[in-house]
């Protein structure tokens, strides 16, 4: 504090100040709290009684005295607004960084097609590792650069595509946060329905352990669906696999990949962490094929417009195109490592790395699928030889339409 300044601060104690220098003085006060200190001891010092000072008059006498009672009030006013100004400006910065992250927020997720990319790659890693289950998810953006991704679980269940719970992701600038799974039945959220093969197990001699399923499945009533999970006694190609099924009153939904014992532990045992693919392939964006293009244009010369294109995706055989779906299966896989830090999130629980390299290296094995169809279908296949094992999932009453009547 300059000496030029206390020397206004006493005069203006005395109320000597003249008026212009006095309202610049008040200005002052209510800007910078931090001379309060020194002024509030000045005027300690000036109400101090003339009698202390030996009955004279202290210095100045010559000009009118201030009126303390009345500066203490200025003072309280210009600290006040001091206060009151530091609040507004706070609030204006938090205002103003709230527009900033907004608006950083939507340019982030906005930009070319980072909000497709992943909300294809949460998608694709629950369908793969989840048996026999998918989401559609919806996406909305926050402030302070964070997005969530939301949708409903859903099965196969017959004919009908059955909610089973909800699952929702929050990410912060590209990097997942928070992922929480909430089933309705924590059933549908278990892993752990396959069998390995056993090695050395001819075809037609497998073991059967798994009467208590049969027989449960026996008892349910005719007129219900179910879906079922099958372990095979030996790998099969995804043709292979899919020609049993041809013909039958039933359809095969999800199919467990082979990724070998390392990723999927003891030969015989059962396994919590499937990794696999659906029936219908995981489409891509770059997999879409371009139908048909439109666009009208508006205005003067044409300068405005709008774009619709008409695409589908690549035709499958329903007991075929084995090759196409094995390919969509490991692309949709390198979608998923380009992507780890979001797979890790979604589905933890995969050894993707090590899953991809056994992959690349043996082809697409299959050893267990799920299946959904009437119940009295379903145990047709106790007659089946090349099953080894099953287990009962989800059931409902019917909904069912014969795929011969198709």
């Amino acid at each position: 504090m300059s000496e030029d300044f206390k020397e206004k601060l006493r005069r203006y104690s005395e109320g000597s100040l003249p008026g212009e220098e006095r309202e610049e003085m008040e200005r002052e006060l209510a800007k910078m709290e931090a001379y309060q200190t020194y002024l509030d001891e000045l005027m300690g010092a000036e109400e101090t009684p003339e009698a202390e000072n030996g009955g004279s008059k202290p210095r100045g006498s010559g000009k009118k005295p201030g009126r303390p009672g009345s500066d203490k009030k200025i003072i309280r006013r210009g600290k006040w607004r001091a206060r009151i100004a530091n609040t507004f400006t706070v609030l204006s910065a938090l205002l103003i960084i709230t527009v900033l992250s907004s608006i950083i927020t939507s340019v982030f997720y906005e930009t070319g097609t980072r909000r497709e990319n992943y909300r294809d790659v949460v998608s694709s890693a629950l369908a793969v590792s989840r048996p026999n289950t998918s989401v559609q998810l919806n996406s909305s953006t926050h402030v302070f650069f964070t997005t969530d991704f939301a949708g409903k679980l859903v099965k196969r269940i017959g004919d009908e595509q059955v909610t089973v719970g909800d699952y929702s992701l929050r990410m912060l600038l590209g990097r997942a946060s928070i992922s929480q799974y909430s089933w309705l039945d924590e059933r549908s959220g278990n892993g752990g329905v396959f069998y390995y093969p056993r090695a050395g197990t001819p075809t037609g001699t497998g073991e059967r352990w798994d009467d208590e399923e049969w027989g449960k499945l026996e008892k349910l009533p005719e007129g219900t669906v179910a879906e079922v999970y099958l372990s095979f006694d030996q790998l099969f190609t995804t043709d292979q696999l899919l020609q049993k099924f041809e013909g039958r009153n039933m359809e095969p939904v999800w199919f467990a990949a082979d990724t070998g014992p390392d990723a999927m532990g003891a030969e015989g045992q059962v396994l919590t962490t499937p990794l696999g693919f659906p029936y219908q392939p995981i489409w891509h964006a770059d997999d879409m094929i371009v139908q048909e293009v439109k666009e009208t244009k508006a205005g003067w010369f044409g300068m405005t417009g709008s774009r619709s294109v008409l695409s589908s995706s690549p035709p499958v055989e329903s007991y075929g195109s084995g090759e196409l779906r094995e390919e969509n299966f490991m692309k949709t896989l390198y979608l998923m490592q380009e992507y780890k830090s979001i797979t890790a999130k979604v589905a933890p629980f995969i050894r993707l790395d090590e899953s991809v390299s056994y992959l690349e290296e043996n082809g697409v094995r299959l050893y267990g699928a799920v299946v959904t169809g009437p119940v009295k279908e379903l145990l047709k296949l106790r007659e089946e030889s090349w099953i080894s094992h099953l287990r009962v999932g989800e059931t409902r009453l019917w909904n069912w339409r014969d795929r011969n009547d198709k």
